[in-house]
């Protein structure tokens, strides 16, 4: 199988985004969405970034619709 090209897969403003709210979580001022909950995975905080910057209109790649992770 052929592999894609690379390119950049994310946008400076996505960047920009992920890094305030990873700012956010280091100092304990990051909160969920819905519940509101102190946000304290790394994980998390990068999606909450990248759902930002998606709703920002910043170049982010569309959500994987599946629950496994790519090989």
């Amino acid at each position: 199988m052929a592999q894609k090209s690379g390119g950049q897969k994310y946008g400076r403003k996505a960047s920009e985004k992920v890094e305030k709210v990873m700012h956010e979580r280091k100092h304990g001022t990051l909160r969920s969405g819905g519940s509101g909950k102190k946000v304290t995975s790394r994980k998390q905080a990068i999606a909450i970034g990248l759902s930002e910057a998606r709703r920002a209109g910043a170049k982010v790649p569309r959500k994987r619709k599946g629950g496994s992770k790519k090989r």
